[in-house]
C-alpha cells in the first residue's frame, strides 16, 4: 500500500504530555451512551443520589480533564479540593504498555502505581464500598470515584492511553524490557504517541477524500496561526472522534449515543472480579493499539528544545494513505464500548434486585 509521508515542521512542534482521550465530545458520548442504558435501573438511582442534581454521566464526563486548567471555566472548590489532594492526577489517566505487548501486568515497563488500571481499580472499590486505606490510598470520595470511572473508562479504550510507542535511534518501534533501557539515546519515549508528528495539512488533504465534509468550519483564533503539525496522540483523541461522528452524520454526543444503541452492537461485558476488569479493558486495548499502529512508520528522529528550554526528541510519521477511515472506525467502535461497558461495570456494582 501506498503510504503517504508526514513530515515535521520544525517551528511549530509541540509535545503535551495532557492531552484528554476522546476530546469533549468523545468522552460525553461515553456518558451519555451509559446514560441511556441504565435508565430505570437500580444503578441510575444510586448515580443520581451521589452526583449533585441536574448532573449526569454526560455532564460530568470531562471533569478530571477540566481540573487541569480553566479551559472548562473557572475551577469549583471541589475541583480545587480534588487536584490538591492529588498532585499526580494528570497521571491517573493513562498507562504506557508497549503496544507489542498483550497484556498489562503490574508493576511492568510503562505501568505505574497511579496509572489509569489501577486508578480505575481502586475507584471501582469505593463504589462498591470497599474503602480501606489498602483499596482506596487517594481518599477518594464516592463522587469522585464515579466521576473517575466515568472518565477513564472511556480514557482506557483510547488505545494510545494504553499502548505506548517506544522508538530506537535507527527509527524503529521497539519493546524495552526495562524502564532503564528507555535512556532517550538507544531507547525513546514517545510520550504516548505526543512526539509523534503528523503534518496537518496533508492529513486534511486525504481525509477530503473518504470522510464527509464538516457542516462548519473549524473555528480559528484571530491572531493564533494554525498549527503545521499535529501529534499522533491528539489525532486519536479528537480528529478520529470528529472523523467517527461525521461518518454516521451524527453532530452532538447524545446523537452519537443514541445512533450507536440503535445499532445494537453486540458489546461483550469482562468477566471475574470486577477488581480485574480494568486490566480486561487494558488487554483490549492493547490489542487494538496494534491496529492503531498497523502500517505506520517513523522517520528521522529530530532534537527539540521546549519554551523552559527542556529538551525532547520527535520523528515524522509515514501512515497508509486511508488511514482516516480505519482509524475513525477504529474510534467509533472503542466509544461504544467504553459507553457499553460503563454501564456494565455500573450495573455490577449495584444491581438490580
Amino acid at each position: 500500500m501506498k503510504k503517504l509521508a508526514f513530515v515535521i515542521a520544525l517551528a511549530s512542534a509541540f509535545a503535551s504530555m495532557d492531552a484528554s482521550a476522546w476530546g469533549n465530545d468523545g468522552h460525553r458520548a461515553v456518558g451519555s451512551i451509559a446514560d441511556k442504558l441504565l435508565k430505570g435501573s437500580a444503578a441510575e438511582k444510586m448515580i443520581k443520589s451521589i452526583l449533585q442534581p441536574g448532573e449526569t454521566l454526560e455532564s460530568i464526563a470531562n471533569w478530571p480533564d477540566c481540573v487541569k486548567g480553566t479551559y472548562c471555566g473557572p475551577q469549583t472548590p471541589d475541583m480545587i479540593e480534588y487536584v490538591n489532594a492529588n498532585p499526580k492526577h494528570s497521571e491517573y489517566h493513562y498507562t504506557d504498555v508497549p503496544f507489542q505487548l498483550d497484556h498489562y501486568h503490574d508493576h511492568a515497563v510503562g505501568t505505574a502505581d497511579d496509572d489509569i488500571v489501577q486508578t480505575l481499580k481502586q475507584a471501582i472499590a469505593v463504589l462498591q464500598g470497599k474503602d480501606t486505606p489498602a483499596t482506596n490510598p487517594h481518599k477518594f470520595t464516592k463522587r469522585q470515584a464515579l466521576i473517575l470511572i466515568t472518565h477513564m473508562t472511556g480514557d482506557i479504550h483510547q488505545p494510545l492511553h494504553v499502548g505506548a510507542a517506544f522508538v530506537s535511534k535507527e527509527g524503529k518501534f521497539v519493546v524495552p524490557t526495562s524502564p532503564a533501557e528507555i535512556d532517550e539515546t538507544a531507547i525513546f519515549d514517545s510520550r504516548g504517541g505526543n512526539n509523534l508528528l503528523l503534518d496537518d495539512a496533508n492529513l486534511e488533504r486525504i481525509s477530503a477524500g473518504v470522510i464527509p465534509p464538516a457542516d462548519t468550519p473549524p473555528v480559528v483564533k484571530p491572531g493564533v496561526p494554525k498549527a503545521l503539525t499535529k501529534p499522533f496522540h491528539s489525532y486519536w483523541d479528537s480528529t478520529t472522534v470528529n472523523y467517527a461522528f461525521r461518518r454516521i452524520r451524527t453532530k452532538t454526543p447524545d446523537q452519537f449515543a443514541q445512533a450507536a444503541i440503535d445499532g445494537k452492537p453486540a458489546i461483550v461485558s469482562a468477566t471475574g472480579d470486577l477488581a480485574t476488569w480494568p486490566y480486561q479493558w487494558a488487554d483490549d486495548a492493547l490489542a487494538v493499539s496494534k491496529e492503531a499502529y498497523k502500517g505506520v512508520t517513523v522517520g528521522k528522529l529530530t532534537q527539540q528544545t521546549s519554551k523552559k528550554g527542556e529538551t525532547y526528541y520527535t520523528w515524522n510519521l509515514e501512515v497508509p494513505n486511508d488511514y482516516p477511515v480505519p482509524s475513525s472506525a477504529i474510534a467509533k467502535t472503542q466509544l461504544i464500548k467504553g459507553g457499553y461497558h460503563l454501564a456494565q461495570v455500573l450495573q455490577a456494582i449495584w444491581p438490580n434486585s
